[in-house]
């Protein structure tokens, strides 16, 4: 009995899943997340395509690149202009120890005389001296207002720079979550069938969420640490090219922690953002189907499983933080390296006379602002990572295969009375599994044709062909003729009006919901469609009537009353053909029998199909088609199907057997 009842969806799931999901069909809808592990693509590739979303962008990319450019060569000037200024004080000190009567040159050869070549040398590379004046403090400090001067302009351009920058990312990102919603209405039912909608949310939020935060952080810190570098290293050669070949040493060490180190935190990055598609399916459909979970007791279950994911969740994010935050301090020590080595070289070269006290200030600030972008590029790897790896995910969905495109002119007659023809039509949800075959029906219009069989025999299937969710593999379909193959997805949905058994509505007043099957349509018309089909009944019960507003899950409404505003959705579309999925299953029985009043009214000139499972709600219509296995066993009127005595009165006599007494 309960076989016969049940909805024939989760066999048809089952068979769109094929065999990984047939193996997962074992415990509650959200206990079935097992999914095959997409091999991650590489980050190079990733990241250029990553990139390429900018491409929209690249006349403000290209601003943003000339202010960075600007202001990284100012920034780039400033340290030699402050070592001028350390010069200046360096040199007005030994000039006051200078006996004003002596020359430069006098003073040096008195050192040397004395034996003090040291300091000889250091004095004859000096510039700026002038025996016993002491410190210009005027030359000094018109040195430093230079020097604050660039870097005021060069802060200026590097804040209109990020500024740009945010921009060009926020509309990317805006781009690329245009382009997803656009993808997901592109694709065919079967993508979402083979996809837990939780995951499938989790990349088009979080992921989203994610490539935008991780652009948005490295992406103008990434653009400046670059040029930083290239300016950085100019400056040392022509400073110090020995210095500069020395700083030069340590770029390939660098290059190769920042490598090996980032190629083993992206695996993590990917499992951890799968991970958290997995934990988002968990928590969506335990809370979807939250009343299912309590009622069969399987709170434990679900608690294991979610503990499980959430485990994974929280290793993939360890694995990949820890890895990716070994670059930073490795860095950092290669950077110390690098600073010992120059500043020992260096005072050895003030030492000789062969380099100013200024030149090596200058240099060592060089030798920080070179190896500092290294280590921030370095440090951003972890998100750069992880950014990539959420757009890996993204990128799966927009490269998903789409449905067929069908840019063709509708063909769709004028007036369509509803006349539908199934010519040897085949079928199957897998290759492997035969569904429907060679199946031949015609109904025509005005006809209420009732579908009924036992799970999985194709009732719903039968209708998802009409409405093309699903191509067919052999035969064809017709709507007054016209092969709806060459009628636009469009055009032909919008002659069908469809009422499913599980209701859908949304945020909105009920006069919204109604009016969701024709937007155009006025107040008379839409309480005509609402009186039709009893909705006016209880919407005056409510206190805001028409204009009561509805939450997300509809909590404020019965089930029969949330199903009788989808009924008087579809009846105010006004379609030339009606499918029913067990539409009436949520409805009271004296509300039943008022609905199929209506119902008998409103499919004048019409095709109705009605898939069915409760038998009384379909004795009065004009052909019952009784299916198993994908295949159209008996047809004929209730009378008639009873009196053959087959599989529809095994049916009838299952469903409406007495009880068993003892």
């Amino acid at each position: 009995m309960s076989e016969v009842l049940k909805s024939e969806e989760e066999k048809a799931a089952e068979a769109r899943r094929g065999p990984t999901g047939a193996n997962q069909r074992h415990g509650p809808p959200h206990m079935r997340m097992g999914q095959p592990t997409e091999k991650s693509k590489s980050f190079g590739p990733s990241a250029r395509r990553l990139l390429g979303v900018l491409g929209p962008q690249r006349t403000l990319v290209w601003m943003a690149l000339a202010f960075a450019l600007v202001s990284v060569g100012l920034n780039a000037v400033g340290p030699k202009i402050l070592g001028r200024a350390t010069d200046l004080i360096f040199s007005g000190l030994f000039s006051r120890n200078i006996p004003a009567g002596l020359t430069q040159e006098e003073f040096v050869a008195g050192l040397r005389a004395s034996g003090q070549s040291t300091v000889a040398d250091m004095l004859a590379a000096m510039d700026d001296i002038v025996p016993g004046q002491g410190v210009d403090f005027g030359a000094v400090g018109q040195v430093l207002l230079i020097a604050l001067a660039l870097y005021a302009v060069a802060s200026l351009l590097g804040w209109a720079q990020s500024r740009i920058i945010v921009e060009v990312v926020n509309r990317s990102v805006y781009r690329l979550r245009r382009d997803v919603e656009e993808k997901l209405s592109r694709l065919p039912l079967s993508y979402f069938d083979s996809q837990p909608r939780g995951e499938l949310l989790s990349r088009v939020t979080n992921d989203i969420d994610n490539v935008a935060q991780s652009l948005q952080q490295t992406l103008s810190q990434l653009v400046t640490s670059l040029l930083t570098v290239l300016a950085m290293l100019g400056m040392m050669f022509v400073v110090s090219p020995l210095l500069a070949v020395i700083a030069l040493v340590t770029i390939p060490l660098s290059i190769g922690i920042t490598a090996v180190i980032g190629k083993r935190s992206q695996r993590h990055f990917v499992q951890q953002w799968k991970s958290t598609g997995e934990v988002n399916a968990i928590v969506e459909e335990t809370f979807t189907g939250h009343g299912l979970v309590k009622v069969f007791g399987r709170q434990d279950a679900t608690n294991r499983q979610f503990a499980v994911k959430n485990s994974e969740l929280r290793d993939a994010g360890f694995g990949a933080q820890f890895v990716s935050g070994l670059i930073m301090p490795m860095m950092m020590f290669v950077g110390n390296l690098n600073y010992v080595a120059i500043a020992v070289v260096g005072g050895l070269r003030v030492a000789s006379g062969s380099m100013s006290l200024g030149d090596v200030q200058a240099f060592i600030q060089y030798s920080r602002q070179f190896t500092q972008p290294l280590t921030q590029v370095a440090s951003m790897a972890n998100l750069m990572q992880s950014g990539v790896a959420s757009a890996e995910r993204v990128f799966e969905v927009l490269d998903a295969p789409e449905e067929s495109t069908d840019d063709i002119p509708s063909t769709l007659p004028e007036n369509p009375h509803g006349r539908v023809a199934f010519e040897n039509v085949s079928f199957a949800y897998s290759p492997d599994k035969p569904l429907i075959e060679g199946l031949n029906l015609t109904v025509e219009p005005g006809q209420t044709v009732a579908i009924v069989g036992p799970t999985g025999a194709g009732k719903t299937t039968l209708v998802n062909l009409v409405m093309r969710f699903y191509e067919l593999d052999g035969g064809r379909i017709t709507l007054d003729g016209v092969d709806i193959a060459t009628i636009p997805r469009r055009a032909l949905r919008s002659e069908i009006g469809m009422v499913l058994q599980d209701t859908w509505l949304f945020a909105g007043t009920i006069r919204d919901n109604v009016a969701y099957g024709r937007p155009t349509a006025s107040e008379a018309q839409i309480r005509e469609a609402a009186q039709a089909t009893y909705v006016d009944r209880f919407v005056h019960s409510l206190p805001d009537g028409y204009d009561t507003v509805l939450d997300s899950e509809a909590s404020n409404l019965s089930a029969g009353e949330k199903q009788l505003i989808t009924i008087a959705r579809a009846f105010l579309a006004d379609p030339s053909l009606l499918i029913l999925d067990e539409a009436t299953s949520s409805v009271d029985t004296r509300t039943e029998l008022l609905v199929q009043h209506a119902m008998h009214a409103l499919r004048a000139d019409r095709t109705s199909f009605v898939i069915a499972h409760r038998l009384s709600t379909i004795r009065d219509a004009d052909l019952i088609l009784v299916m198993e296995d994908g295949r159209i066993v008996e047809q004929g009127s209730h009378a008639e199907l009873l009196a053959a005595q087959g599989a529809f009165a095994r049916l009838y006599a299952a469903q409406f057997a007495g009880a068993v007494t003892g």
